[in-house]
């Protein structure tokens, strides 16, 4: 978990520096990443804001990703959202020292505005667009996609739930791949 969590701070092979089990992490996260990017229906998500974001529809469709898996969180685990969120964030601030700058900066506001927990109602994505917009000085118009989400909820939902199975199944096998490296 802390590696998948890292992984996209830490850039090349810096993760040599890290324990196996945080290295594994770090490659699974990687190969989500490029399973996620590959995959056709996520392709259609994309495809669905790409007029109005361009290269930024992907970060949105992420976003409307942990939307969804927060909303229907109840259909992916056994532990309610609010307990593994409040065990991930005292998690995180054990270890948080070990972590690269960007990770810890990243946990703190994380935490601050108990990101992971507010994924599963729109209020909470809209304050996470108009925060990747303020970063991106209002290029990317992030802050407008919450009305796409408005719009669009039932299509990218259906997308939503396919991909996931998918992301599931190929976890599976690239957990195992990978802890028998």
């Amino acid at each position: 978990m802390i590696g998948n969590f890292i992984a996209d701070h830490i850039r090349g092979n810096n993760y040599k520096e890290f324990s196996k089990e945080i290295q594994q992490g770090i490659f699974l996260h990687r190969e989500i990443d490029t399973f996620t990017d590959a995959h056709e229906v996520v392709r259609k998500s994309k495809r669905r804001l790409h007029p109005r974001y361009r290269h930024y529809s992907g970060v949105i469709i992420d976003i409307f990703y942990d939307y969804f898996l927060a909303k229907n969180w109840n259909d992916y685990s056994e532990i309610p959202l609010e307990i593994y969120t409040k065990s991930i964030y005292q998690l995180f601030n054990e270890i948080k020292e070990e972590l690269p700058v960007k990770s810890q900066n990243f946990i703190k506001y994380m935490i601050e505005y108990d990101i992971l927990f507010n994924y599963n109602n729109k209020a909470g994505i809209a304050k996470v667009l108009n925060g990747m917009n303020t970063r991106t000085k209002g290029i990317s118009q992030m802050n407008l996609a919450i009305e796409d989400l408005e719009v669009l909820e039932n299509e990218l939902q259906e997308d939503f739930t396919a991909f996931f199975q998918d992301l599931i199944a190929f976890t599976n096998i690239k957990l195992k791949e990978i802890k028998a490296i």
